[in-house]
């Protein structure tokens, strides 16, 4: 498929810095789209950036269109890690006639470049778009997990059009459904109605709370590591941080917290697409959020070079195994732990005839912690919750 009819070309030569640095920023190493014809060649290329700008389905945030440039300006002026990057940046999709034109192309471009093995990172426009990149793995044959940075669920009502606001009930709702669990990153209780906390317990999704998530934030780790698809609503972060976003609270995640959070997807061996949405410069003070999401991006690439490719688990003997046994539970707890990286995973008991359906979730990402709590008689929460979607 030629993806390039998506595209407009960007002005990357706007967003260079002239300086006599010996050590090279983004904008000497990224492949720009910057004019016709020149659509850049993905066959050796890593990670694909481009911009979506798209909002008419935005909730009290119009303007996040313009977002991606901006974003760019930033990440462009920042030098690459100790490794050698093979990025490309294909420009801003064109936005369509109608919403759904837009989604088609979102979902058309991700898709393709699945199938090559590519990442797409994401610069929107609103975070319905975030249903357009789920649609994008349709053809890829295998159910996956989803992560959502968010202070909301954003489910909205069944009879809703689908928007920023509501477009996770239309994913969970598509068919053919090829999504096995959602994760939601930094809830805030007061923006939730409890029925949705229910449904999304009954469902037997994931949902931390903010406050949750900082008490520990090394247990992040492992949940994000079990992501293929994350989505970032700019929203999350406190408004001190990212003041770019017309939903802005004073509480949320902090500027570090997310780098960090983007450096674990990075490192990911799953993770195989990110969005960050909901960006708008007309609240922008100094631009400082459009730092910020340049300096996730960063952070996500600098990750991505630094994967120790321990996922899934092929070779045994790069793994230490542990049998714990949990009074009252009639099978062992199997852990392990990778020589290369000392990332746990567990593995949770599934018929044989499931096991190349579900081939990419029971063997869970967990943490050290996990292991401790089954070493005190104690089935951890996570192997609960993914054996009840597993039986």
């Amino acid at each position: 498929m030629d993806i390039s009819i998506y595209f407009e070309p960007i002005d990357a030569e706007s967003f260079r810095i002239e300086d006599d640095l010996p050590r090279k920023r983004f904008c000497d190493e990224i492949a720009s789209y910057q004019k016709k014809d020149s659509f850049p060649d993905l066959e050796n290329i890593d990670i694909v950036i481009f911009g979506v700008k798209e909002d008419r389905q935005a909730i009290n945030n119009e303007g996040c269109a313009n977002g991606p440039d901006l974003a760019r300006k930033y990440l462009y002026q920042l030098f690459q890690g100790n490794y050698k990057t093979r990025v490309a940046d294909l420009g801003n999709i064109i936005q369509g006639y109608s919403i759904d034109d837009t989604y088609f192309a979102v979902s058309s471009v991700v898709a393709a470049l699945l199938e090559n093995k590519i990442i797409p990172i994401i610069i929107g426009g609103s975070q319905d778009l975030t249903y357009a990149q789920y649609k994008g793995y349709e053809n890829l044959g295998q159910i996956i997990n989803m992560i959502a940075i968010d202070s909301r669920f954003d489910l909205g009502k069944y009879q809703d059009d689908i928007n920023s606001q509501s477009y996770l009930s239309k994913i969970i709702l598509h068919q053919p459904n090829y999504l096995f669990n959602f994760t939601n990153l930094g809830y805030q209780t007061y923006y939730i109605d409890q029925d949705a906390i229910t449904l999304m317990q009954q469902l037997f999704f994931d949902t931390y709370r903010l406050g949750k998530v900082r008490e520990n934030p090394e247990e992040v780790e492992p949940i994000v590591r079990n992501g293929d698809l994350l989505s970032i609503d700019v929203s999350a972060i406190r408004q001190s941080d990212a003041p770019g976003n017309g939903n802005a609270s004073p509480n949320g995640f902090q500027g570090e917290e997310m780098c960090q959070i983007m450096r674990y997807a990075g490192l990911s061996d799953k993770m195989s697409s990110v969005g960050f949405y909901e960006y708008n410069p007309m609240f922008d003070k100094q631009e400082q959020t459009a730092q910020l999401i340049s300096q996730m991006i960063w952070y996500f690439i600098d990750g991505y070079y630094n994967r120790k490719n321990d996922y899934p688990l092929k070779i045994m003997d790069d793994y230490l195994k542990f049998l714990v046994r949990v009074k009252d539970h009639s099978d062992e707890i199997v852990f392990y732990k990778s020589k290369k990286s000392e990332r746990w995973w567990m593995e949770v008991p599934i018929e044989t005839d499931l096991m190349s359906k579900f081939d990419r979730h029971y063997m869970v990402p967990c943490s050290y912690g996990d292991y401790q709590v089954a070493c005190e008689d104690i089935i951890p929460d996570r192997w609960w919750q993914f054996y009840h979607k597993l039986i």
